[in-house]
């Protein structure tokens, strides 16, 4: 049986046709025997390549009969569903790729042996494909010339199926650089269009779609002299063709140069909106799609051409996202979320909201097929076992270091965790997520003035009989949380009851989908008394952890995880509950889930710290987190998650990890040494040895921070007798960021557990950190400025000859319009600290630095980082006052950030601000905090008498 093709996400209008099994590297070697001769000995050429004496090559090729009986017999094995039988025909045909004219074989099967059926015609042309892609330089000049006159001869076969593989044929060839060696490819191609046979037209319209899918960058560039000039105009010819086929290829073409903003394009724009226009009631479904995708993509591209018509396209959208056929209506779908992005949004549909908001949430419940495909019918599976495509990859986050706020715990910078995820089995995206998505950006364009179109919808909605319909309502409600919270507020207190309730609802689905909407919701349970909501919340969120169900299991944890983020030490007093349900999940969960839980465990010890580390809790939490660490091999990716999570209980546990600290280190040092020992092998001998996966070093050295924070000084046994800081120096110069990223986070940790073993290392590191304050690479820029700073208070004045590599950098990031909140904050702290130890260096640059300094830093808490800086500012003010008069406003309020500072630092405050105002006179001074806030003035008058 022939493999059915589906096509790639995201790609639904392209033919996917790729064969069960993958051709490798194969060897050319020339002047070796035809085909025939593979296969039982030596035997005579039936007819070969005949050389001419000049240069061209003169091609009269034909098979021999029994080379071509043995290819169409793997031909017909490789479709067999045995992977026995595929697995000896790969060989097979590794074993063909040797002989020079294999690659004739299969363009003849393709494209001249029309007795063949046609799946076998079109696996022929597929491996080819492959071989082209491998190793196209290799072939002989003349396979070259002959594979292609044959797909040229050969574009308009009879059958749909041939035409779609000689089409993938020529793109994959253009792409191999072949668009400028095969001069009258696009020329022959467009003069094709105008065949009267269908055939034909249809098969050069599908290869041009195919290539300008795929070398779009090289046609609009005067590599090629610019051919869009001539094939724009021409596919805008046939948008009004009589075959539906064809007028979707002409605008499928088109559509390929809309982002790119392609001249030659752009001089047809209102042409080309036009015949769009004339297309929009088209009875074809793929010519409707591809009108919407256009028009998708002019939004964000020539919005000025819109504009005047946006009223109808509006209007048009709204039917267009109702289509009979769900790929228009995603397509028409993805209108709002790009609508949304625009400054004119809210104007511009307005007046279309009681119209559009239906329409979305009637999007959002989930169709019959989607309902077959998550098996919805199936309400218990927990035992059934994962399989390994169920498994998304895992990409880790390498650590970052953040400062702490007043208002809320560690920022994030990119906190993407509660994207609507609701069904991920099914493809990537559809209908019920884009409608969803949708409805979520436009929260946040018209806020609370959206609800008069929702809550009545609502109530319908939450409270239905069919379960289909209050599920969708239950996604709604967890769409709008982010816009709308303020408006909700009101209703809250009835909702989440409702919703805890529904946590218990007989449709796994139902309670799948309560989970993310509570979780939606958590930050306002979290603000109310935790008796009221967030106790009941937890019970049953608990409850669901443990559901029977593995979809259910996967949305509690998640839910359960945003849950801790926002309760912090609330979950204190239920730790020994929450813990017992989360170490029996292990015991219950397949291996998809395991890795979540890995999460929700981290989570837990990030939000409660050092609150974790009793005895009686340790005792349950790490048996089972040490047995899955002794199952899993080095080479196994389920480590990230669980060293992540090893990490997090680390740091939390401090002293508490003692016990377990010696065989992680470790394993952890281990790892990164293989990683780099197999990227030298690979960089010296790139055909031997293959890339490793760098993520695996990463995470150790994230956990090998984690153990240092959490150990502090225990930790200085373990590096004396290991080769870490060897390991860390050829970290630090990675080419890969995130590699770098995590080495100086752990350069920074180490620094404050066991300085006398990194002291040594100094001068070599110091230059490698000054490199590498780039704020092109925010995160690998932040962890080195914050290493920086750690090191210079362990330097003390030994830090003088390391100012001149940092300073004027730091200084530059800290003017730098656009950084990052993380990354100012550090660099204020760093500076501050090389003041601190260094101040006749540091203090000549004040005036550069002061105002951005004391704005970075007014919102972070108190505690060690910002009290070194502090003292540092007022050394160097000390040093240099005229530093500081033009922007002495803001030092003040920096000052007043303070809520407790210690005694010392106090009265360094008051000398400051009594030697100013005794320096200008009361007058002046009266004048002066004239201009402040009544806040500030108020709290400097108590706080420091001034």
């Amino acid at each position: 049986m022939f493999p059915r093709w589906a096509p790639p996400p995201g790609q639904s209008d392209r033919l996917s046709l790729e064969p069960r099994f993958s051709l490798f590297r194969s060897h050319f070697r020339p002047g070796a025997r035809g085909i025939a001769a593979s296969a039982e000995g030596p035997r005579p050429e039936a007819s070969g390549m005949v050389w001419d004496r000049q240069t061209k090559m003169e091609y009269e090729w034909k098979p021999d009969e029994q080379g071509l009986q043995q290819i169409l017999q793997l031909l017909k094995e490789s479709q067999s569903p045995d992977t026995t039988i595929q697995r000896t025909v790969q060989q097979k045909l590794e074993q063909l790729n040797q002989y020079p004219d294999f690659n004739n074989y299969l363009i003849f099967v393709l494209t001249k042996l029309k007795s063949e059926d046609e799946p076998t015609r079109s696996l022929s042309g597929l491996i080819l494909k492959n071989n082209v892609k491998a190793h196209f330089q290799n072939f002989p000049n003349g396979v070259t010339d002959f594979i292609k006159s044959e797909c040229l001869n050969n574009i308009g076969d009879s059958s749909p199926l041939i035409r779609a593989t000689v089409g993938i044929l020529i793109t994959t060839i253009a792409s191999k650089g072949e668009l400028q060696n095969w001069p009258d490819l696009l020329p022959k191609l467009c003069s094709l269009l105008d065949s009267e046979d269908y055939n034909t037209c249809e098969g050069a319209f599908g290869a041009l779609q195919k290539i300008c899918e795929d070398s779009a960058e090289i046609l609009d560039s005067d590599v090629l002299d610019r051919p869009l000039n001539i094939m724009i105009p021409k596919f805008l010819q046939f948008f009004k063709h009589s075959s539906p086929k064809i007028r979707s290829h002409a605008v499928a073409c088109v559509n390929q140069f809309i982002i790119s903003r392609t001249q030659a394009l752009m001089l047809h724009i209102d042409s080309f909106i036009e015949n769009l226009f004339a297309l929009a009631g088209d009875e074809e479904p793929e010519v409707r799609k591809n009108v919407c995708r256009a028009l998708v993509m002019l939004l964000e591209v020539r919005m000025d051409r819109l504009l005047p018509h946006m009223h109808n396209i509006v209007e048009y959208m709204l039917q267009r996202t109702q289509d009979q056929d769900e790929n228009v209506a995603l397509e028409a779908c993805e209108f709002w979320l790009t609508l949304a992005e625009q400054p004119i949004c809210k104007d511009v549909l307005v007046r279309h909201l009681p119209k559009l908001i239906p329409v979305l949430v009637n999007g959002m419940k989930y169709s019959d097929i989607d309902i077959i495909l998550l098996k919805g019918d199936v309400e218990e599976d927990e035992t059934i076992p994962d399989s390994e495509q169920d498994i998304r990859p895992r990409f880790h986050r390498s650590r970052t270091v953040a400062q702490q706020h007043d208002e809320d715990g560690i920022e994030e910078e990119d906190d993407d965790d509660d994207e609507i995820d609701d069904d991920d089995t099914i493809s990537d995206w559809n209908l019920r997520k884009c409608s969803a998505a949708a409805l979520d950006v436009l929260a946040n364009v018209y806020r609370d003035e959206l609800l008069p179109h929702i809550l009545p919808l609502l109530k319908e909605l939450l409270f239905h009989h069919e379960w289909v319909v209050k599920e969708s309502g239950i996604l709604v409600l967890g769409a709008i949380a982010e816009g709308c919270m303020q408006g909700m507020i009101p209703y809250l207190p009835e909702l989440i009851p409702h919703l805890i309730q529904c946590l218990s609802d007989k449709k796994a689905l139902v309670r799948s989908i309560t989970c993310w909407t509570l979780s939606r919701y958590a930050h306002w349970v979290v603000s109310q008394p935790p008796d009221t909501y967030l106790k009941p919340l937890m019970t049953e969120l608990l409850k669901r952890i443990l559901d029977s169900n593995k979809r259910v299991q996967e949305a509690a944890c998640s839910a359960f995880a945003t849950l801790e983020e926002e309760a912090c030490t609330e979950l204190v007093p239920y730790l020994a509950y929450i813990l017992d349900t989360l170490v029996f999940a292990f015991s219950k969960y397949q291996h998809k889930n395991l890795l979540i839980l890995y999460d929700a465990i981290g989570t837990l010890a990030d939000s409660v710290g050092h609150h974790l580390n009793k005895p009686e809790y340790i005792q349950m939490l790490m048996p089972p987190l040490i047995q899955k660490w002794n199952m899993l091999k080095d080479e196994d990716k389920d480590l990230f998650p669980l060293l992540e999570c090893l990490s997090s209980v680390a740091t939390a546990l401090q002293s508490g990890f003692l016990p377990y600290c010696e065989p992680v280190y470790q394993r952890c040092v281990n790892l990164v040494q293989k990683t780099l020992a197999q990227a030298m092998l690979n960089n010296a001998q790139p055909d031997q040895y293959e890339a490793p996966d760098k993520d695996f070093m990463i995470v150790a050295l994230d956990l090998l921070s984690g153990l240092a924070e959490g150990l502090g000084g225990n930790i200085e046994q373990l590096v004396a007798r290991s080769n870490i800081l060897t390991l860390m120096y050829q970290c630090m110069q990675d080419k890969m960021p995130e590699v770098r990223q995590s080495s100086f986070a752990l350069l920074g940790d180490l620094t404050k557990a066991c300085f006398q073993h990194v002291k040594p290392c100094i001068a070599d590191f110091m230059p490698i950190l000054g490199t590498n304050l780039n704020p092109e690479f925010i995160s690998v820029c932040n962890n080195a400025t914050w290493a920086i700073g750690e090191i210079s208070i362990q330097m003390g004045i030994e830090m003088q000859p390391y100012i001149p590599m940092v300073l004027h950098q730091l200084v530059e990031i800290i003017n730098r319009p656009n950084t990052p909140k993380t990354l100012l904050e550090n660099t204020a702290i760093t500076i501050g600290r090389l003041g601190y130890v260094c101040p006749q260096e540091v203090a000549p640059m004040l005036q550069q630095f002061i105002r951005p300094w004391c704005t970075s830093l007014r919102n972070i808490r108190d505690n060690e980082e910002k009290d070194s800086a502090f003292r540092g500012i007022c050394t160097m003010i000390s040093v240099n006052p005229s530093g500081v008069i033009q922007d002495f406003i803001f030092f003040c309020d920096a000052v007043a950030s303070w809520i407790n500072p210690k005694d010392d630092l106090r009265d360094m405050f008051c000398k400051i601000l009594h030697g100013f105002k005794n320096q200008v006179g009361d007058e002046n001074w009266r004048r002066f905090s004239d201009q402040f806030p009544p806040p500030l003035k108020e709290r400097l008058a108590a706080f420091y008498g001034v």
